[in-house]
């Protein structure tokens, strides 16, 4: 429980399933967590809740935990039961922006507490990168898509998709007219290379690459090279890596310029990708993007190591043949329609529970700079959130005590 982000009761949950009581696990997964079907799939539970199971050390391997997750989420989903029901309506309205796990955690909460709330995505999908960021092997079956249906069922929600912050409304318009707003914005932007060849023609960022592939209709019509290499060592990179694979290219290495105990990709995320026929190379940095024709023809990287506790390069260089380099070096915050806003290395500062430096505004998910890049860690910050807007709220609302 405590290695959990949400804090899902997670013996209670598997205790209900032992007795056959699968709903009632799903209600407690919920409780906490009303993304739990989502994150029973893409969390990294084998650094997180099952590398603190105590069977590590009696059997020297944990409870299935992310397993159980998902079978009694999905039999609540499949069974389309629904848990919650909304409270009376309280007359307060509240903005959220970003319709990602951040941005719908806090709305559900919200609309379960009885305020009307609002959504601004400037996709045309809502979901953020549980629809557009995710390998499609991890979620298929359009499961994104159907846990945001269920998680709309509440009611009080209305989503408002291909509107952006900063272009097609102000932080001001939101917190004039609404009564709290609360920021899920996640990491627009993307991080360059800043070395030569990289506007070549088959340099592509990986959250768009996947996110095309997750679009597409036709698989067939997503572009993809014979010799790939993926730059970078998150989930990105993994997930980038293993696409291309299926989707037929003959080569994929994925290139790091650290070891790879420094990989953010958990062992069983590289495991896998080694699996499928992918290359991990670590301690390199690409040094130029080689083009024939104005077309990516291969990349050239310089080893690395550490010297004084930093990284540096070796002088030794090589190339490595390719027609198609993506780029899984991280994203970074648009402070586009937020500049007002206290920030803090690229990221939006909040205090423990998600309050922005404006009044009225919160903020929660990979935008703040708190807690990790992780969609459960997103729906704990955005439940979170949401909690302490309705104190607000409801504060606000009381009515005063005449003291004699």
């Amino acid at each position: 429980m405590t290695a959990c982000p949400t804090a899902i009761d997670i013996p209670m949950f598997i205790r209900q399933i032992s007795t056959g009581n699968a709903l009632g696990a799903a209600k407690t997964i919920f409780d906490q967590n009303i993304f739990g079907g989502m994150c029973a799939r893409v969390c990294p539970t084998e650094t997180l809740c099952e590398q603190a199971c105590v069977r590590n050390t009696a059997e020297e391997r944990p409870v299935d935990i992310g397993r159980l997750q998902r079978y009694a989420t999905d039999t609540a989903m499949d069974a389309g039961r629904q848990f919650y029901r909304r409270a009376e309506p309280t007359g307060k309205t509240v903005a959220v922006v970003g319709a990602g796990p951040a941005g719908l955690a806090a709305a559900h909460r919200l609309a379960v507490k009885g305020h009307q709330v609002v959504v601004f995505d400037a996709r045309e999908k809502a979901g953020g990168l549980n629809e557009y960021g995710l390998a499609a092997y991890k979620a298929a079956d359009d499961f994104a898509a159907r846990e945001i249906a269920y998680i709309l069922e509440i009611g009080g929600i209305e989503i408002r998709t291909g509107q952006k912050l900063g272009t097609d409304f102000a932080l001001s318009d939101l917190t004039s007219k609404y009564d709290a707003v609360f920021l899920g914005l996640g990491l627009a932007g993307v991080n360059g290379l800043g070395i030569e060849g990289e506007s070549l023609e088959g340099v592509e960022d990986a959250v768009e690459f996947i996110a095309g592939l997750r679009q597409a209709d036709d698989l067939s019509t997503v572009s993809v090279g014979r010799r790939v290499v993926v730059l970078g060592g998150g989930m990105t990179a993994i997930d980038a890596a293993i696409q291309s694979k299926l989707l037929g290219a003959e080569e994929v290495t994925i290139c790091y310029r650290r070891g790879k105990a420094e990989m953010n990709a958990s062992e069983y995320e590289q495991e896998l990708a080694a699996s499928k026929g992918v290359f991990i190379r670590h301690w390199l940095k690409p040094k130029a993007i080689l083009g024939t024709d104005g077309k990516v023809a291969g990349i050239e990287l310089e080893g690395t190591a550490f010297s004084d506790g930093r990284l540096v390069g070796t002088g030794e260089t090589g190339v490595i043949a390719a027609d198609m380099i993506l780029k899984a070096i991280g994203q970074k915050l648009s402070t586009d329609g937020i500049a007002t806003l206290r920030m803090e290395a690229g990221r939006i500062v909040v205090d423990e529970e998600g309050r922005t430096s404006l009044p009225k505004v919160w903020a929660g998910g990979d935008c703040v700079a708190a807690g990790e890049d992780l969609t459960v860690t997103s729906v704990a910050q955005g439940r979170d959130a949401a909690e302490s807007i309705h104190s607000a709220l409801t504060v606000a609302a009381r009515p005063a005590v005449a003291i004699a």
